[in-house]
């Protein structure tokens, strides 16, 4: 097939386009802007575009197909010339569908640990040479590309975003996937620029739970009331297995788990992590992988980049850095770092960087979410503000919506350097969460410093 993406340098339009290029297709590309790693990527498979910007010439009647990604605007001089010459346009789930019609799909969805749960079952599957086609939203360890296509796997994974698909396709990525074996991690409120009310976020996931196919599976987390309550009261004729938190106990910061052939050590931790564990044991079963292989493999598993990762572990000092950025997750992280470090003092410091997290009106959300840090840290930046158009927002109201008096609230970068500085690093565990980077914080330097 001839391809091209419009917007190609985007996280998973690139891998993407690597996927169909190592597949056999014809692949092109435009954007005007590509950062690293895609730039890089893209270069070394000979699919960078050679300048920055959109070409409507390169639209022409000979393409099979153009993807387009949510970073291009409906009046993209690209989409316009495919739309005026009738040329097809699928948006980027829509493509993924068109792909795997005849194939067992398996989607995991859920507010977060999508991408945790995910890399579990690959990492899974992998261990036991069990090829199949996959997507994944974020580069994992070990995978030149995050996307896998091919025409003979029966198994397609599909991470499943509720993001919208595109500027031409306003419903939410997972409502394409049809799913036969689906999993749902949890509810909680996201992405409120796109669905304002909690009750039209949580409308999404009974949509697509009305997706699966008739007979299928739905794996899901019963701890969570909302979703619980929603799968509960489904009529739509689907197999449910709930989960909960895998059976596991402490020693020594050292997290073992209870199975069959008796304790077992995980690099993973916290109630969040070990429940992403037992939802993703419960897929591997589906796709033929039984509990004792699962434990097997799931013993190597060191993480998810970005999912707390840790950067430094000397001398009583530790640093972990986490994705995490919904009140519920930087809630659960922050328990799970306390819980794992007890005898340690915890610094937890969150980036308020998406537009949600930097709204007046959601951050009232976050109240209670760092209870569990020793010293709490709340960092952003009126850049941030600026970029997401957002108004400035007072450090008094930011103390006022985490409900904690001795929250210590920073705006700029160096300062949260210094007040790092002041910290005693003996015995004491460092937690940053974030979408963002800290307005260009030298996480090497910090771990360094440890």
């Amino acid at each position: 097939m001839k391809i091209h993406f419009i917007a190609i340098g985007g996280s998973a339009m690139h891998n993407l386009a690597l996927a169909l290029s190592a597949k056999g297709d014809h692949v092109s590309g435009s954007d005007d802007a590509i950062f690293e790693p895609s730039q890089s990527r893209l270069k070394q498979r000979g699919l960078l575009p050679e300048q920055l910007g959109w070409f409507p010439e390169k639209i022409t009647t000979d393409l099979d197909a153009v993807i387009l990604g949510m970073h291009a605007k409906g009046d993209n001089p690209e989409l316009l010339k495919a739309q005026s010459l009738g040329v097809t346009i699928y948006s980027y789930p829509e493509f993924l569908y068109q792909q795997s019609q005849d194939k067992t799909r398996v989607v995991i969805g859920g507010s977060h640990g999508k991408t945790t749960i995910t890399s579990m079952i690959l990492h899974v599957m992998g261990d036991h040479d069990r090829d199949l086609d996959f997507m994944v939203g974020a580069q994992l360890a070990g995978f030149d590309t995050m996307v896998k296509l091919t025409d003979h796997n029966d198994f397609m994974l599909l991470e499943g975003d509720e993001y919208l698909s595109s500027a031409l396709d306003l419903r939410p990525k997972f409502h394409w996937y049809r799913p036969n074996i689906a999993l749902l991690s949890g509810i909680a409120w996201d992405h409120i620029n796109v669905f304002p009310t909690f009750e039209n976020y949580c409308l999404q996931f009974e949509l697509f739970i009305k997706q699966i196919t008739p007979g299928g599976a739905l794996v899901y987390n019963e701890q969570d009331p909302v979703l619980k309550a929603l799968v509960e009261t489904t009529e739509h004729p689907v197999k449910k297995y709930p989960y909960g938190v895998a059976p596991h106990r402490i020693d020594q910061g050292e997290t073992l788990l209870d199975t069959p052939e008796g304790p077992m050590p995980v690099s993973v931790f916290g109630q969040h992590n070990l429940s992403n564990l037992e939802g993703a044991r419960w897929i591997c079963q589906l796709m033929g992988v039984d509990a004792e292989d699962f434990y097997e493999a799931i013993v190597s598993f060191k993480g998810a980049s970005k999912r707390l990762e840790k950067l430094a572990d000397r001398d009583g000092f530790k640093l972990f850095k986490d994705f995490a950025h919904a009140p519920s997750k930087v809630s659960a992280t922050t328990q799970a770092v306390k819980r794992q470090y007890p005898d340690h003092t915890l610094l937890a410091c969150l980036e308020l960087h998406t537009y949600s997290s930097l709204n007046a009106e959601f951050i009232g959300q976050y109240k209670g979410a760092l209870a569990s840090a020793d010293i709490a840290v709340v960092f952003y930046t009126p850049e941030a503000l600026a970029l997401k158009n957002r108004p400035v927002i007072a450090p008094e109201a930011i103390v006022k919506a985490f409900g904690r008096d001795d929250l210590v609230v920073i705006t700029e970068t160096n300062q949260l350097v210094t007040y790092f500085d002041t910290i005693d690093r003996d015995q004491s565990v460092f937690l940053l969460m974030s979408s963002g980077n800290y307005g260009g914080l030298d996480l090497e330097k910090l771990a360094g410093e440890g």
